[in-house]
Order: structure tokens, then C-alpha cells, then sequence
């Protein structure tokens, strides 16, 4: 029997800038981002959330289906903050655990 439960993605991602942002900073920043890239409808059907963000590195949630929409929206974000960054996706999988042991 099939189920109605979104299947998610768990995206790791690393920012080469000077400065270490915070992750109040980076969730906030990331979503204006999104919301800017997409609208509120697809933020909203998205699901959208930062998981984890430490030493300029962190974990975003997302929908399967919107997994290669962000990757390309962090691609194109250069500025935080009115800091240059530059954003990298370093590895994508549906499981937070093999994620999270990325080095």
C-alpha cells in the first residue's frame, strides 16, 4: 500500500568566506535566499530547514524534490551578511546519519 510521507534529502554544504557565521544568521539568510529564488509557495511545499550549522559548515532538510533546486540556489548565493561567501554542496543523501559522517 503506498504512503503519503515526503521522502526527504539531507544536504551538507560548506562556506569558504573569512568570517564564521552563526547559525541563528545562516538559517534566516538561507531562507530569505530561498524565498527569493522560488516564492513562499515552494519554500512552503519544500520543506525547508537548516539542521545543523557549525564552523561554517552545515546540514539543510529538504524535500526530494527540491533537493536539486537548492543545491543550485546555494550555488548562486555570493553575498551574506554583505560578507563575500562562497557556498558548496558536499554531499547529498536521504539518510541524516551518512551525512552527518562526512568529513
Amino acid at each position: 500500500m503506498p504512503t503519503l510521507r515526503e521522502n526527504n534529502r539531507y544536504i551538507k554544504f560548506q562556506i569558504e568566506a573569512e568570517k564564521t557565521f552563526n547559525n541563528k544568521d545562516m538559517g534566516k539568510n538561507l531562507e530569505e535566499q530561498f524565498l527569493t529564488f522560488l516564492g513562499e509557495l515552494e519554500l512552503a511545499k519544500s520543506s525547508f530547514r537548516l539542521i545543523s550549522f557549525n564552523k561554517n559548515k552545515g546540514i539543510i532538510k529538504v524535500n526530494a524534490k527540491y533537493a536539486d533546486k537548492l543545491r543550485a540556489m546555494l550555488t548562486m548565493i555570493n553575498n551574506i551578511n554583505n560578507e563575500k561567501v562562497n557556498l558548496r554542496s558536499l554531499k547529498t543523501s536521504g539518510l541524516i546519519n551518512k551525512v552527518k559522517g562526512e568529513k
